[in-house]
């Protein structure tokens, strides 16, 4: 099977994006309590969805800060990174600090040097990615209000029963997107924990094959990629079976909304040719 022409994985529309001097000046003053006093800060294509995405540069080291408007709908999504950071200090980066200030949620983290990961086929990084959802595999799902994976998927399965399949007691980051991975000199991390998800282990794996069907690669490539992900070796092909067309049905409804989105499309045609492959 020859692999289609890839495209280039789409970011989510950013927000409205603030610079460090755009910030009001007791927001400024209240981080660099925090941080130490900014000698200077450097925008960054990190934390798509938030308002604010700086490294800031101060007297006692580096660290990358975001920021969203508290009267924003995502500050909801940010919550949730700031509550599961203390559980996934293995795979990303650590929270030093949050805080809120006049209208804005912020969020202040250890600094990691590094770049998205590159998932087209060929690419070196690809052994660190499977290195890390490894580790990602082992990690508990905290006692916290995670939606579980039966329930995040049930509108998009016929038979209620087979939603067991989907139930595990791991903690699941649910969107292994290439910007969502950094390539760093040691190991890969995965940040921007917006949709922590409790459930089997093997759906992060999932998530893995479709980024990489996304840019190139054939199903049988895809999936010998994940299969190199302990938690795809224990998953039944019934479970990976389901949640292939559980990942059709939906981005196929996505894509019937955003016909004028070449991504949304991209993802449609990706996840409706697998489950076909599945079968």
């Amino acid at each position: 099977m020859q692999s289609e022409p890839s495209l280039p994985v789409q970011r989510t529309p950013s927000m409205e994006r603030f610079e460090w001097h755009d910030l009001p000046a007791n927001v400024r003053r209240v981080i660099e309590q925090q941080s130490g006093t900014v000698i200077k800060a450097e925008a960054t294509s990190e934390g798509l969805n938030s308002h604010l995405a700086v490294v800031l540069y101060t007297e006692a080291g580096s660290l990358f800060v975001k920021g969203i408007r508290t009267d924003h709908p995502a500050v909801a999504a940010q919550q949730r990174e700031a509550a599961i950071n203390p559980y996934v200090r293995s795979v990303t980066p650590a929270l030093l600090w949050q805080t809120e200030v006049d209208g804005w949620n912020l969020l202040g983290f250890e600094c990691v040097e590094g770049r998205h990961a590159d998932y087209t086929p060929g690419s070196a990084d690809l052994p660190k990615v499977v290195e890390v959802l490894t580790e990602l595999g082992h990690i508990r799902a905290p006692q916290l209000p995670l939606r579980t994976a039966e329930d995040r998927w049930a509108e998009y399965v016929d038979d209620p029963q087979q939603l067991q399949l989907l139930a595990g007691e791991t903690l699941l980051h649910t969107d292994i997107s290439p910007y969502n991975i950094l390539i760093t000199r040691g190991p890969a991390r995965v940040i921007d924990w917006a949709w922590p998800t409790k459930g089997a282990a093997f759906i992060d794996a999932c998530y893995f094959a479709i980024r990489l069907m996304a840019v190139g690669h054939t199903p049988k490539v895809a999936e010998a990629w994940a299969t190199a992900v302990p938690a795809w070796q224990c998953a039944s092909v019934e479970a990976v079976d389901l949640f292939a067309g559980i990942s059709a049905r939906m981005w196929g409804e996505i894509a019937s909304h955003g016909a004028d989105d070449p991504w949304k499309q991209r993802m449609g045609l990706v996840t409706a040719a697998w489950a076909d492959y599945r079968r």
